[in-house]
Protein backbone atom coordinates (compact mmCIF):
# COMPACT_ATOMS: atom_id res chain seq x y z
CA UNK A 1 0.00 0.00 0.00
CA UNK A 2 1.42 3.25 -1.07
CA UNK A 3 2.26 5.75 2.25
CA UNK A 4 -0.05 8.63 2.20
CA UNK A 5 1.65 12.51 2.33
CA UNK A 6 0.13 14.47 5.34
CA UNK A 7 -1.60 16.97 2.81
CA UNK A 8 -3.67 14.41 1.13
CA UNK A 9 -4.62 12.25 4.41
CA UNK A 10 -5.89 15.92 5.21
CA UNK A 11 -7.71 16.48 1.71
CA UNK A 12 -9.42 12.96 2.58
CA UNK A 13 -10.60 14.02 5.70
CA UNK A 14 -11.99 17.10 4.44
CA UNK A 15 -13.87 15.26 1.93
CA UNK A 16 -15.62 13.36 4.45
CA UNK A 17 -16.54 16.34 6.40
CA UNK A 18 -17.84 18.24 3.17
CA UNK A 19 -19.83 14.71 2.37
CA UNK A 20 -21.15 14.39 5.94
CA UNK A 21 -22.01 17.99 6.10
CA UNK A 22 -23.77 18.53 2.84
CA UNK A 23 -25.70 15.21 3.26
CA UNK A 24 -26.97 16.60 7.44
CA UNK A 25 -27.84 19.83 5.28
CA UNK A 26 -30.29 17.92 3.27
CA UNK A 27 -31.21 15.29 5.94
CA UNK A 28 -32.16 18.21 8.33
CA UNK A 29 -33.73 19.85 5.64
CA UNK A 30 -36.29 16.86 3.80
CA UNK A 31 -35.60 14.21 6.79
CA UNK A 32 -34.21 12.14 3.86
CA UNK A 33 -31.34 11.54 1.92
CA UNK A 34 -28.69 11.43 4.58
CA UNK A 35 -27.32 8.05 3.43
CA UNK A 36 -28.42 8.60 -0.14
CA UNK A 37 -26.04 12.15 -0.27
CA UNK A 38 -23.35 10.21 1.54
CA UNK A 39 -23.15 7.32 -0.01
CA UNK A 40 -23.50 9.29 -3.66
CA UNK A 41 -20.21 11.65 -2.86
CA UNK A 42 -18.15 8.73 -1.02
CA UNK A 43 -18.49 6.23 -4.00
CA UNK A 44 -17.31 9.05 -6.31
CA UNK A 45 -14.16 9.58 -4.36
CA UNK A 46 -13.72 5.94 -4.80
CA UNK A 47 -14.13 4.21 -1.90
CA UNK A 48 -15.35 0.40 -2.36
CA UNK A 49 -19.41 -0.03 -2.33
CA UNK A 50 -19.24 -2.00 1.37
CA UNK A 51 -16.45 0.70 2.93
CA UNK A 52 -18.97 3.37 1.78
CA UNK A 53 -22.07 1.37 3.69
CA UNK A 54 -20.32 0.50 6.38
CA UNK A 55 -18.78 4.15 7.63
CA UNK A 56 -22.00 5.67 6.23
CA UNK A 57 -24.53 3.78 8.41
CA UNK A 58 -21.41 3.86 11.50
CA UNK A 59 -21.53 7.77 11.17
CA UNK A 60 -25.56 7.97 11.21
CA UNK A 61 -25.79 5.65 14.44
CA UNK A 62 -24.91 9.30 15.89
CA UNK A 63 -26.93 11.16 13.90
CA UNK A 64 -30.44 9.20 13.94
CA UNK A 65 -29.98 8.26 17.75
CA UNK A 66 -30.27 12.11 18.49
CA UNK A 67 -33.18 12.74 16.11
CA UNK A 68 -34.94 9.37 17.33
CA UNK A 69 -34.76 10.52 20.77
CA UNK A 70 -35.74 14.10 20.00
CA UNK A 71 -38.99 12.99 17.97
CA UNK A 72 -39.67 11.23 21.25
CA UNK A 73 -39.91 14.15 23.27
CA UNK A 74 -41.85 16.22 20.76
CA UNK A 75 -44.66 13.46 20.42
CA UNK A 76 -43.59 12.48 17.03
CA UNK A 77 -43.77 8.65 16.95
CA UNK A 78 -47.07 6.61 16.71
CA UNK A 79 -46.61 3.77 18.57
CA UNK A 80 -48.52 1.18 16.15
CA UNK A 81 -46.22 1.98 13.41
CA UNK A 82 -42.97 2.14 14.99
CA UNK A 83 -43.60 -1.83 16.23
CA UNK A 84 -44.96 -2.79 12.73
CA UNK A 85 -41.82 -1.10 11.25
CA UNK A 86 -38.76 -2.17 13.43
CA UNK A 87 -38.62 -5.84 13.70
CA UNK A 88 -38.98 -6.25 10.06
CA UNK A 89 -36.45 -3.56 8.88
CA UNK A 90 -33.88 -4.36 11.45
CA UNK A 91 -34.36 -7.98 9.55
CA UNK A 92 -33.85 -6.33 6.42
CA UNK A 93 -31.19 -4.72 7.67
CA UNK A 94 -28.90 -7.59 8.76
CA UNK A 95 -29.49 -9.39 5.58
CA UNK A 96 -28.84 -6.63 3.64
CA UNK A 97 -25.65 -5.55 5.43
CA UNK A 98 -24.05 -9.28 5.48
CA UNK A 99 -25.25 -9.63 1.58
CA UNK A 100 -23.14 -6.79 0.78
CA UNK A 101 -20.49 -7.36 2.88
CA UNK A 102 -19.56 -10.84 1.16
CA UNK A 103 -20.18 -9.88 -2.23
CA UNK A 104 -17.41 -9.07 -4.71
CA UNK A 105 -17.76 -4.86 -4.25
CA UNK A 106 -16.69 -4.21 -7.67
CA UNK A 107 -19.53 -6.22 -9.55
CA UNK A 108 -21.82 -4.06 -6.98
CA UNK A 109 -20.60 -0.44 -8.04
CA UNK A 110 -22.58 -0.20 -11.79
CA UNK A 111 -26.25 -1.54 -9.53
CA UNK A 112 -25.75 1.18 -7.19
CA UNK A 113 -24.73 3.90 -9.16
CA UNK A 114 -28.01 3.27 -10.85
CA UNK A 115 -30.06 2.57 -7.59
CA UNK A 116 -28.99 6.05 -6.57
CA UNK A 117 -30.35 7.45 -10.08
CA UNK A 118 -33.65 5.71 -9.15
CA UNK A 119 -33.81 7.35 -5.92
CA UNK A 120 -33.08 10.96 -7.15
CA UNK A 121 -35.52 10.41 -9.15
CA UNK A 122 -38.03 9.50 -7.07
CA UNK A 123 -37.09 12.42 -4.90
CA UNK A 124 -38.13 14.75 -7.74
CA UNK A 125 -41.09 13.04 -8.74
CA UNK A 126 -42.41 13.65 -5.17
CA UNK A 127 -42.47 17.20 -5.44
CA UNK A 128 -45.12 16.95 -7.75
CA UNK A 129 -47.23 14.16 -6.43
CA UNK A 130 -50.58 14.78 -5.08
CA UNK A 131 -50.79 12.49 -2.06
CA UNK A 132 -54.14 11.05 -1.13
CA UNK A 133 -55.82 11.72 2.01
CA UNK A 134 -56.86 7.96 3.12
CA UNK A 135 -54.92 6.30 5.62
CA UNK A 136 -53.17 2.79 4.69
CA UNK A 137 -51.79 0.87 7.09
CA UNK A 138 -51.38 -2.57 5.03
CA UNK A 139 -48.10 -4.09 3.88
CA UNK A 140 -46.10 -2.31 6.27
CA UNK A 141 -43.69 -4.87 7.38
CA UNK A 142 -42.55 -5.88 3.95
CA UNK A 143 -41.97 -2.07 3.11
CA UNK A 144 -39.76 -1.87 6.17
CA UNK A 145 -38.08 -5.15 5.18
CA UNK A 146 -37.39 -3.78 2.23
CA UNK A 147 -36.85 -0.39 3.06
CA UNK A 148 -33.84 -2.04 5.32
CA UNK A 149 -32.64 -4.26 2.64
CA UNK A 150 -32.11 -1.55 0.48
CA UNK A 151 -30.79 1.19 2.55
CA UNK A 152 -27.91 -1.15 3.72
CA UNK A 153 -26.43 -2.81 0.05
CA UNK A 154 -26.90 0.75 -1.08
CA UNK A 155 -25.76 2.90 2.21
CA UNK A 156 -28.85 4.60 1.79
CA UNK A 157 -32.88 4.98 0.69
CA UNK A 158 -34.59 4.02 3.96
CA UNK A 159 -36.32 7.58 4.24
CA UNK A 160 -37.37 7.99 0.26
CA UNK A 161 -38.24 4.36 0.61
CA UNK A 162 -40.61 4.01 3.71
CA UNK A 163 -40.93 7.68 4.74
CA UNK A 164 -42.41 8.56 1.48
CA UNK A 165 -44.62 5.30 1.00
CA UNK A 166 -46.07 6.17 3.56
CA UNK A 167 -46.88 9.61 2.93
CA UNK A 168 -48.35 8.54 -0.18
CA UNK A 169 -50.42 6.36 1.44
CA UNK A 170 -51.97 9.38 3.38
CA UNK A 171 -50.11 8.84 6.71
CA UNK A 172 -49.86 11.69 8.93
CA UNK A 173 -46.61 13.68 7.60
CA UNK A 174 -45.55 14.79 11.14
CA UNK A 175 -45.76 10.90 12.46
CA UNK A 176 -44.55 9.31 9.24
CA UNK A 177 -41.25 11.05 9.76
CA UNK A 178 -40.68 11.11 13.13
CA UNK A 179 -41.61 7.27 13.54
CA UNK A 180 -39.53 6.45 10.29
CA UNK A 181 -36.51 8.34 11.99
CA UNK A 182 -36.58 6.74 15.13
CA UNK A 183 -37.15 2.89 13.12
CA UNK A 184 -34.31 4.15 11.23
CA UNK A 185 -31.66 4.32 14.67
CA UNK A 186 -32.28 0.62 15.21
CA UNK A 187 -31.93 -0.07 11.16
CA UNK A 188 -28.45 1.77 11.26
CA UNK A 189 -27.28 0.13 14.25
CA UNK A 190 -28.28 -3.27 13.93
CA UNK A 191 -26.49 -2.68 9.57
CA UNK A 192 -22.97 -0.81 11.62
CA UNK A 193 -23.37 -4.63 14.06
CA UNK A 194 -23.22 -6.83 10.97
CA UNK A 195 -20.34 -4.69 9.00
CA UNK A 196 -18.19 -4.52 12.19
CA UNK A 197 -18.74 -8.26 12.72
CA UNK A 198 -18.06 -9.28 9.22
CA UNK A 199 -15.06 -6.23 8.49
CA UNK A 200 -13.87 -4.96 11.22
CA UNK A 201 -13.75 -0.88 12.73
CA UNK A 202 -11.89 0.25 9.66
CA UNK A 203 -12.01 3.54 7.88
CA UNK A 204 -12.51 5.67 11.54
CA UNK A 205 -11.56 8.66 9.42
CA UNK A 206 -13.95 8.60 6.81
CA UNK A 207 -16.76 7.95 10.39
CA UNK A 208 -15.41 11.15 12.09
CA UNK A 209 -15.69 12.99 9.27
CA UNK A 210 -19.10 12.32 8.30
CA UNK A 211 -19.63 12.96 11.94
CA UNK A 212 -18.11 16.12 12.74
CA UNK A 213 -19.34 17.36 9.22
CA UNK A 214 -22.99 16.29 10.31
CA UNK A 215 -22.62 18.21 13.88
CA UNK A 216 -21.28 21.30 11.97
CA UNK A 217 -24.69 21.52 9.33
CA UNK A 218 -27.12 20.91 11.97
CA UNK A 219 -28.09 24.29 12.52
CA UNK A 220 -27.66 24.92 9.11
CA UNK A 221 -31.09 22.24 8.31
CA UNK A 222 -32.69 23.91 10.72
CA UNK A 223 -32.68 27.36 9.11
CA UNK A 224 -33.22 25.48 5.47
CA UNK A 225 -36.11 23.91 6.75
CA UNK A 226 -37.52 27.51 8.15
CA UNK A 227 -36.69 29.60 5.47
CA UNK A 228 -36.00 27.75 2.13
CA UNK A 229 -38.97 26.54 0.00
CA UNK A 230 -39.08 22.77 0.17
CA UNK A 231 -40.40 21.86 -3.19
CA UNK A 232 -37.13 23.48 -5.42
CA UNK A 233 -35.08 22.20 -2.81
CA UNK A 234 -36.00 18.49 -3.49
CA UNK A 235 -35.35 19.17 -6.94
CA UNK A 236 -31.87 20.51 -6.17
CA UNK A 237 -31.39 17.46 -4.14
CA UNK A 238 -32.58 14.85 -6.78
CA UNK A 239 -30.80 16.21 -9.40
CA UNK A 240 -27.21 16.11 -7.62
CA UNK A 241 -28.26 12.56 -6.53
CA UNK A 242 -29.06 11.90 -10.37
CA UNK A 243 -25.89 13.28 -11.44
CA UNK A 244 -23.59 11.72 -8.56
CA UNK A 245 -24.98 8.25 -9.81
CA UNK A 246 -24.54 8.83 -13.25
CA UNK A 247 -21.06 9.78 -13.38
CA UNK A 248 -20.34 6.64 -10.82
CA UNK A 249 -22.00 4.45 -12.87
CA UNK A 250 -20.00 5.50 -15.98
CA UNK A 251 -17.13 5.01 -13.77
CA UNK A 252 -17.97 1.58 -12.74
CA UNK A 253 -18.21 0.96 -16.54
CA UNK A 254 -15.05 2.54 -17.40
CA UNK A 255 -16.50 5.22 -19.51
CA UNK A 256 -14.76 7.74 -18.28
Amino acid sequence: MPYLTGMEIEADILLYVVAGFLAQIVDGSLSMAYGLTASSLLLTSGLPAATVSATVHAAECFTTGASALSHRAFGNIDKALFKKLVIPGVIGAIIGAYVLSSLAVGKLRPFIAAYLVLMGIIIIYKVWKDFPSKRVSSHIGPLGFFGALIDAIGGGGWGPIVASNLAARGNDIRTTVGTVIAVEFFVTLSASIVFLATMGLNHLDVILGLALGGILAAPFGAYIVKHVPVKPFMIFVGGFIIALGTYNFLKALNYI
